[in-house]
């Protein structure tokens, strides 16, 4: 019983483990509310979702360990009805000897009752049992999943379309995210050595079309920092992002200071973000 329901249980723990999600989820449970409030039906739409993910290893577990019938037949191999199966004429043995007997039945070589009843009677009795233990568990799980696949579209679907929208938009946030982190990240370090290596270098010999490359090169990668070029500004950048995500409404994200903060609220800000200038032009035609 121990392989039958153990290993499941381990399998259904590493399902969580292995899922990535799982740090997401937790992250969006315990972050401060900041400018963006919480919603408890996506949290439990990802959470239903890992779910159903980690219980199909142990399913398929269980179902192939009561299909096989190894292990049922060792758990209850003491539960095998002699009276029916076997023949009791003669026998003077004790209970407790009887079942003694009956718990070698998994084990060939050790055997010893086949006077009382056959190795491979009781063996095929209890792993006809299993089998059917193992079918009906099949058709549960495999009637509970259609039951799930068919009524939850027949409730409160707009508010599922919302939760499965805002999950997905959690997730694709935290990969751009990390992304640009690792983009700026690039850029930082990139001319941060540059410049490490300017200042120790003293020959003066390099062409001017070089220094004119090398400028154009300095200008694209200062574009991807977006401004923010040290260290303790970068430090306060994340500590915002965690402390007070933008709220989700672009419309009126020139009420923000481009840290994700309305004016209104200084908790938040410190940031000295330089603002982007944009230029129309309208034809007369």
């Amino acid at each position: 019983m121990g392989v039958l329901c153990v290993p499941p249980i381990v399998l259904f723990l590493l399902g969580f483990v292995m899922n990535n999600n799982v740090s997401m989820l937790a992250e969006e449970w315990k972050r401060p509310t900041g400018m963006r409030q919480k919603d408890s039906a996506v949290l439990r739409y990802m959470f239903c979702s890992m779910t159903q993910r980690a219980l199909i290893a142990p399913a398929v577990w269980v179902s192939v360990t009561l299909l096989h019938g190894e292990c049922f037949i060792c758990a209850f191999s003491t539960s095998v009805p002699v009276e029916k199966l076997g023949n009791m004429t003669g026998v003077t043995l004790s209970e407790k000897e009887i079942k003694r007997i009956l718990a070698r039945i998994p084990c060939k070589d050790i055997y010893d009752g086949h006077h009382i009843i056959g190795q491979e009677v009781a063996s095929r009795y209890l792993r006809c049992i299993s089998q059917a233990v193992g079918w009906t568990f099949v058709l549960l799980m495999t009637f509970f999943a259609f039951l799930v696949r068919a009524i939850r579209p027949c409730f409160t679907q707009a508010a599922f379309l919302k939760s499965k929208y805002w999950s997905h938009y959690i997730d694709i946030e935290r990969k751009l995210f990390d992304e640009t982190c690792t983009e700026h990240a690039k850029s930082f370090a990139k001319l941060c050595i540059q410049q490490f290596f300017e200042t120790m270098n003293k020959d003066i010999s390099m062409g001017h079309s070089h220094i004119l490359e090398k400028t154009s090169m300095e200008q694209e990668e200062n574009d991807k920092l977006l401004g923010i070029t040290n260290q303790g500004t970068m430090n306060k950048l994340l500590k915002n992002w965690h402390k007070c995500k933008p709220p989700l409404n672009l419309n009126n994200y020139e009420n923000q200071n481009g840290n994700g903060c309305i004016k209104e609220n200084h908790q938040c800000n410190g940031l000295n973000v330089p603002k982007k200038e944009f230029i129309t032009y309208y034809s007369k035609v």
